[in-house]
């Protein structure tokens, strides 16, 4: 697999605070690839370089070969990458569906001549949008609210529906942002389940940052840990969780030992 995200010896400074020093990472293509690290590693700050929330103060940053470094989060959108966000963005008082229905970018109805001059061609691109949202619901197990305000969803079902925006447009690259973040047990399991499904029958990649080292073990292969604004380890889960340097900086004891299965 080819990486499709190539952080390239990046360094972000705030004033006299060095929160990202000399960074190199990749994601491969068709991976899910994990992010972690204690609070003050830097992988925020790192995760939203990649994202185009700011731009670094230094190196380069690569999207499928392309220098992308300091584009913009909508300019990134149109290349492929998209994000989620630890706190659901949705439009509240829009239903699960609509929300769905306004994602794709350029429809015809958006455009008051279109909707009087070619009324038919706006109606059978609403139609096709509104089938492909009701066939996004379907596959994240949203059917039974899909007509209720987006406000009124819990905070799992908020996390499927931000999956469901993706879906809406098929990237080619995610990034997850917490996703475990005010989730009950029970409904996390349905939004990893919904992310393993995305991965392995659509392809899609996703670059993950995730506290909650359950979720990351079963969905993320390889991880990548931070601490002091640096790369200090890559690999497995398994060999992250016996690494003494690993356990030092952030697991704070003895090497786990995984449970028999």
């Amino acid at each position: 697999m080819a990486p499709i995200i190539e952080v390239q010896n990046v360094s972000k400074r705030f004033g006299n605070v060095l929160a990202v020093d000399d960074c190199s990472i990749s994601v491969e293509e068709g991976s899910v690839t994990g992010l972690i690290g204690p609070n003050g590693a830097g992988k925020t700050t790192l995760f939203n370089m990649v994202a185009g929330v700011f731009p670094p103060s230094r190196g380069r940053i690569l999207l499928a070969g392309e220098d992308v470094t300091g584009l913009a989060a909508h300019e990134l959108y149109h290349r492929g990458l998209l994000r989620t966000f630890q706190i659901a963005h949705e439009f509240s008082h829009l239903t699960a569906l609509e929300n769905l229905m306004v994602v794709p970018a350029r429809q015809s109805g958006e455009n008051l001549f279109a909707a009087w001059l070619v009324p038919h061609k706006v109606s059978a691109q609403e139609s096709e949008v509104r089938r492909k949202a009701a066939d996004v619901i379907h596959f994240l197990g949203l059917d039974r609210v899909r007509n209720e305000p987006a406000g009124n969803l819990s905070g799992g079902q908020k996390k499927l529906l931000e999956l469901g925006r993706v879906m809406m447009v098929e990237p080619r690259v995610v990034l997850l942002d917490e996703i475990a973040a005010g989730v009950n047990r029970t409904l996390l399991q349905s939004v990893v389940a919904s992310i393993e499904r995305l991965n392995q029958e659509r392809g899609l990649t996703f670059f993950v940052i995730e506290h909650d080292m359950d979720v990351i073990a079963r969905l993320c292969d390889p991880v990548i840990v931070m601490a002091a604004g640096s790369v200090m380890m890559q690999g497995s889960m398994e060999e992250i969780r016996n690494s003494p340097q690993v356990i030092e900086a952030y697991f704070g004891g003895a090497p786990r030992q995984e449970a028999a299965t």
